[in-house]
């Protein structure tokens, strides 16, 4: 019986990830019988993260058949769990598929992430395959570039609380700070900020530092602590630079400790993310999160003052 077999961590490590694996393959098979023809049925047929679907009509012809990549191969799970609650597991690619986002939720769950941050047509989904754990569903607005009106701005972000997001992301209106119309900024962020709120939700304001100037980059900050926002956020990953040091420590400054920071866009690596959490980051947001938890490189990379954004962060 399984009560006379020792107690095992690995044992247990591994059977956790194993019931984590069904509960996400039942999960998307009740989602694909939603889908089902009326009165047929979907079936699904897993292995070694391999899933295939197939969809019958009610005479039983085959209507649609699929194959998914559900989850990798069995893994260790890694020690170093605060790390991991720092980071915003992170797909934000215009061509992610669903199986795509049920593998982020899948890491999301057995590494402990802290959010995982898709767009918002992702965020039914995410909810509904992260139901139950800690992990938050986070959410993008106004991205990647910022310029829609504030009005959308608030129906996106009340949109997505609705479909069961509880951490908002979103892009500031970078050509209104740039041309001085603060006004315009301030009611952008508490269009967005009032609404999250109201819903229960945190706020991140994206202030895409690399087009800005320090002296910009610190109106931004201040101008979303006054909004009421929860932290402030280096980058969308999609301009031409990302996270760095010097940025993070200037938020850091202009913020105080009441607010968070958080670091995105270029952060690869173990050594990445511990340089952002030194100068002042409480949170990080990165599509590398496994690879970051998995700790130090093997030969240490020397440490630039800037890390160039890749696309997708």
């Amino acid at each position: 019986m399984l009560t006379d077999l020792k107690t095992d961590p690995k044992v247990v490590e591994q059977l956790v990830e194993i019931i984590t694996h069904e509960v996400l393959v039942a999960m998307l098979e009740q989602k694909e019988m939603e889908k089902a023809p009326e009165g047929g049925q979907c079936k699904f047929n897993c292995t070694d993260g391999l899933c295939v679907r197939t969809c019958f009509d009610r005479a039983g012809h085959v209507v649609s058949a699929g194959a998914d990549r559900l989850s990798s191969t069995l893994g260790v799970i890694p020690g170093d769990i605060d790390l991991a609650k720092t980071i915003d597991h992170t797909l934000l690619k215009p061509d992610a598929t669903q199986d795509q986002i049920a593998q982020l939720c899948y890491e999301a769950r057995k590494y402990g992430f802290a959010s995982v941050c898709v767009n918002p047509t992702w965020v039914e989904l995410c909810a509904q395959l992260l139901k139950g754990s800690e992990v938050k569903v986070c959410t993008v607005i106004g991205f990647p570039l910022g310029a829609t009106a504030p009005e959308v701005k608030a129906f996106e972000t009340q949109t997505a609380i609705r479909q069961g997001a509880t951490e908002i992301d979103m892009v500031i209106n970078i050509g209104a700070l740039k041309a001085r119309d603060l006004e315009q900024v301030a009611k952008d962020m508490r269009g967005v900020v009032s609404t999250a709120h109201a819903g229960g939700a945190i706020v991140k304001v994206i202030i895409e530092a690399v087009l800005l100037t320090d002296e910009e980059k610190t109106i931004a900050c201040l101008l979303s602590k006054e909004a009421g926002a929860d932290f402030v956020k280096t980058s969308t990953g999609f301009a031409s630079g990302g996270a760095t040091v010097h940025d993070v420590a200037l938020m850091r400054k202009a913020v105080g400790p009441e607010m968070g920071v958080k670091a995105a866009g270029g952060v690869r690596t173990y050594e990445d993310a511990e340089s952002m959490l030194k100068a002042g980051a409480t949170r990080i947001g990165a599509s590398a999160g496994v690879k970051i938890i998995q700790g130090p490189s093997k030969q240490p990379a020397p440490v630039a003052a800037g890390v160039p954004a890749g696309k997708n962060y």
